[in-house]
């Protein structure tokens, strides 16, 4: 039963965020990729004020009121949200796009990293490596239900409609997340008690704990790759999809074909390789896939490519390779090692790697793009620059799954 609520749950959550990601990205397409190193700062700026407040509220507070109060005030934001898009037009792209990209990464903060650190309570370091797939599968299959929602719904009930979808998502989510909390955990004895410490507790761990550490630079390496696809994917669609909708309708489709291979992953190649050869070979895999699709992007640059009978850009087959990668086998594989690390890491460190490290390498990547366009370098340079810092995360990767700090796996496989 818990499994199956935890499965549900995921499911909901990132219905939600996925239903809300291609109204954000449409605004990103509008502003153009320049517009980028500014909605970053800002998002930098407010994850280094937040997240000392995210370590405050799981110090003092249990468990169940953090999640309550989070999930609550973002449906609530949600719906907040909805007279600012009636007026997108006349507030403009730019405007509007700083303060919701800005909500949007304080929401995967409060909302989707808070669920992983919950769930590292519910289950053992062996019960993860074996039920983490079926619970991300859960979340991948729920990032093809957003997109399929948007995509379907934005050109009948408009932008400002799919707030409410998304909003009643997430309260779905809530109630079966509070379901959950009625088993008890398996893997903490302090019954979701307030962990007590400092603010900073989850930067000093970041920067002491090995594991930590390197799960730091894998991911600034991880998201150079990615922000560096996303960048020049929001260029892309600023020249062939002037309209709103046409913009959303076009993000759909992309986060669709993503989760869609994240989900065909976590069927059947992720669950083998975390079961037979461990997290290691999870975590190595996607920066080999990752390297060939960034070397031939730097080979060939954005060619137009028949797949299936119809023409894309190499772009977008990049961005869908490395993308799904990392949601369908190095996210399972990388919560996974998070169960072995003691209780306040999993909430705090966690959480200020995947907010201020995360939107640090944001804004260091976009920065440096417009650094390097500036000096002539084009798409073909990028994608080989991209491949090299594969490369690195390959050696990172393999030292973060062997880390000296992680805990020994324990745990029965029965939840």
């Amino acid at each position: 039963m818990t499994l199956a609520l935890s499965v549900i749950a995921f499911f909901c959550v990132m219905t939600s965020y996925y239903v809300i990601r291609p109204v954000r990205d449409q605004l990103v397409g509008a502003a153009g990729s320049s517009s980028l190193p500014v909605f970053y700062a800002i998002v930098l700026v407010v994850m280094l004020a937040l997240t000392p407040v995210f370590g405050w509220l799981v110090s003092r507070f249990s468990r169940k009121r953090v999640l309550l109060g989070s999930y609550l005030f973002f449906a609530a934001c949600l719906v907040g949200f909805i007279p600012a898009f009636i007026a997108q037009d006349r507030i403009g792209a730019v405007a509007l796009g700083r303060v919701f990209f800005v909500w949007v990464s304080v929401f995967n903060l409060f909302v989707v990293s808070l669920f992983w650190s919950f769930m590292a309570d519910i289950y053992r370091s062996v019960q993860a490596r074996l039920m983490f797939p079926f619970i991300a599968f859960g979340g991948m299959a729920g990032a093809l239900v957003g997109p399929l929602l948007t995509s379907m719904l934005v050109a009948r009930i408009g932008v400002p409609a799919l707030l409410v979808v998304s909003a009643t998502a997430l309260l779905i989510a809530l109630g079966l997340l509070l379901g959950v909390l009625t088993g008890g955990t398996a893997n903490d004895t302090s019954g979701g008690a307030p962990m007590g410490g400092s603010l900073l507790d989850g930067a000093k761990a970041a920067f002491a704990q090995p594991f930590l550490r390197y799960m730091a630079i894998l991911m600034l390496l991880s998201d150079g790759i990615a922000t560096l696809a996303y960048a020049l994917m929001a260029d892309y669609t600023k020249v062939h999809y002037p309209g709103i909708a046409q913009r959303t309708a076009f993000y759909a489709d992309l986060d669709l074909a993503i989760n869609g291979f994240g989900a065909l992953l976590q069927l059947t190649v992720t669950p083998l390789i975390l079961r037979g050869l461990g997290t290691l070979w999870a975590m190595l895999l996607p920066t080999v896939v990752n390297f060939v699709l960034l070397a031939l992007l730097g080979i060939y640059g954005p060619a137009d490519i028949a797949v299936f009978g119809s023409v894309v850009s190499l772009l977008t087959i990049v961005q869908v390779g490395t993308r799904g990668m990392t949601f369908g086998m190095t996210k399972p594989a990388s919560d996974a090692l998070y169960t072995r690390m003691p209780r306040d890491a999993r909430y705090k460190g966690k959480n200020f790697i995947e907010t201020t490290v995360w939107r640090f390498g944001d804004l260091l990547v976009t920065t440096g793009l417009t650094a390097l366009r500036g000096l002539g370098v084009g798409i073909a340079g990028l994608g080989l620059i991209s491949a090299a810092l594969c490369g690195v995360a390959t050696i990172v990767a393999r030292r973060a799954a062997t880390s000296p700090d992680l805990l020994p796996e324990s745990g029965d496989t029965d939840t």
